[in-house]
């Protein structure tokens, strides 16, 4: 009898347990958001459901800074072109007297910076090394680098609930995507251990490379020419050149993602739009249409008329960084 009991007992905390562990989307809030999602996975993956979509169509697609991850109180890969300046600074003298290199070189945050100047910064300091220089770099910054405020290491700056969502859609067989205006580089030095998304499906923007032979070695090497800005509409674009169709689910969190939003659920499918909103100013930032970084303003605005949902990220999420 005591060995049935204790039997019992085990067999009743393995199923707890497997239960717990198999929670969706553990880290949300139950309301009506999760619920939305669930629901949305369930109907487009439920065989005879009239909203049912073929796996090979089950495509979502995620903006990363402020989406994925943190953006404030500037894009983390500004963070590692000002560690590149700093780097490079023996090989170019002339930036001690050229803004915005000099404040970088005396430890300031360079004032004033407009989306040109991020542009021609990240360029100078990405450029001239091989892919797999380039690489390296990026991959020994990430593993010591810490986030200015919150010193934390960059990579534990990521969203926990996006985390549990990203893997939520791959267990029903979506194929998830990043979509990003960052670097797709930059990105791909890190982005497939912390989010699981491997580098083939990973879509930024990307700078001019050429094809040499150095000593005998084929290499790529970078150029200080930007090919192409994966940003704004840009990003519709880099999906169709990437993937080649139109995703049916579209994630981001700033009017730089409404253009992939807006053609994502343009679809005939059932098909769904996701903004993060930024409303936690205590365990992150609140902001949205008077931000400099990740402004969310139209983007809000149409969410209404083109029913996207808008994640509250205070209301919505018990949990926002990576546990």
């Amino acid at each position: 009898m005591k060995l049935l009991q204790s039997l019992f007992v085990i067999t009743s905390l393995v199923v707890t347990t497997t239960c717990v562990a198999a929670e969706p989307l553990a880290s949300w809030q139950e309301g009506a958001r999760k619920h939305t999602i669930i629901e949305f996975v369930k109907k487009t993956t439920t065989e005879g459901s009239k909203d049912f979509i073929a796996v090979a169509d089950r495509v979502a697609v995620f903006d990363n800074d402020g989406t994925l991850w943190a953006e404030q109180p500037a894009y983390f890969q500004l963070f590692f072109a000002l560690s590149q300046v700093k780097q490079l600074a023996p090989d170019n003298p002339q930036w001690k007297t050229t803004q915005p290199y000099a404040d970088i070189l005396q430890g300031k945050m360079p004032a004033h910076m407009t989306e040109k100047d991020l542009i021609e910064l990240v360029m100078n300091t990405h450029a001239g090394m091989t892919s797999e220089v380039f690489t390296q770099q990026v991959s020994s910054w990430m593993s010591s680098a810490k986030h200015p405020i919150t010193k934390k290491p960059f990579t534990d700056m990521v969203y926990q609930p996006m985390l549990e969502l990203l893997t939520y859609l791959r267990e029903h067989d979506y194929k998830t995507f990043i979509v990003s205006g960052g670097g797709v580089e930059f990105m791909r030095a890190w982005a497939p251990d912390v989010y699981g998304i491997p580098a083939e499906q990973i879509i930024g923007s990307r700078i001019a490379s050429e094809y040499k032979v150095i000593d005998g070695v084929p290499k790529i090497v970078r150029l200080p020419e930007l090919e192409f800005n994966n940003d704004k509409a840009g990003k519709p674009i880099g999906i169709y050149n990437a993937i080649g169709k139109r995703p049916i689910i579209a994630v981001g969190n700033s009017d730089g993602d409404r253009a992939m939003l807006e053609w994502t659920t343009a679809g005939a499918e059932s098909r769904l739009g996701v903004i993060v909103h930024h409303t936690d100013k205590e365990r992150e930032w609140a902001y949205d249409k008077d931000s400099k970084i990740g402004k969310l303003d139209k983007a809000l605005i149409q969410a209404e008329k083109e029913n996207w949902l808008v994640v509250d990220m205070k209301n919505d999420w018990s949990v926002v960084y990576k546990k």
